[in-house]
């Protein structure tokens, strides 16, 4: 049993994989292991790494000629549940990101996350820079694969908004960096919780 964070950056040692390992971080000191994703991993063995719907249903032959992309997607119908992290591209999330989830037809098809937690975080270069339409992007595709989005708010804490939402640099945005341990731990309870 354990969460699953996708780094959604090109950057695996940037703001984005930083707050996603202190939401790992805190779910571990709840009890529940955390496994880090980069997206850039995931799509580099990729001739095309956009879907281009080749087949409906999905027949997922770009998983078969790609171990990359095999083993993510393999991953994330694993998990217990989902936490999707990306920069603030122009207002939204990466594209990166976006590729590898379009790639994903064939687990919703399967209903593989229906019902699983999930929950973002978004890392933007300004104080007002799209991290909270970002969130909602990722929220929106969390919720096309039916999972329950989970904020970072717990009964020990307060309620929460909608996700973690950093200025970068992260590892000086204070609040953030709380925010995220909050989430962490409030993902691990709600894998605890449903069991899943």
């Amino acid at each position: 049993m354990y969460i699953l964070a996708i780094n959604g950056s090109p950057h695996r040692k940037g703001n984005t994989a930083l707050l996603l390992e202190k939401v790992l971080e805190a779910a571990e000191a709840e009890g529940v292991q955390g496994r880090l994703l980069h997206v850039m991993d995931a799509l580099k063995g990729q001739e095309n790494p956009f879907c281009v719907a080749c087949s409906s249903p999905c027949k997922e032959a770009c998983h078969e000629k790609d171990a990359g992309l095999r083993e993510a997607c393999e991953a994330l119908e694993k998990a217990a549940a989902v936490v999707l992290g990306s920069p603030v591209y122009f207002g939204t999330v990466s594209a990166q990101l976006k590729a590898l989830w379009d790639k994903t037809r064939a687990i919703r098809t399967r209903r593989s996350l229906v019902g699983k937690p999930g929950a973002a975080v978004s890392v933007g270069a300004a104080r007002f820079g799209g991290q909270e339409t970002t969130l909602k992007a990722l929220h929106d595709m969390l919720l096309v694969q039916g999972m329950s989005v989970v904020g970072e708010g717990t009964d020990d804490a307060d309620a929460g908004h909608q996700g973690v939402c950093a200025q970068g640099p992260a590892a000086e945005d204070a609040f953030a960096l709380e925010r995220a341990r909050i989430l962490g731990t409030r993902l691990a309870r709600e894998v605890k919780k449903t069991g899943s």
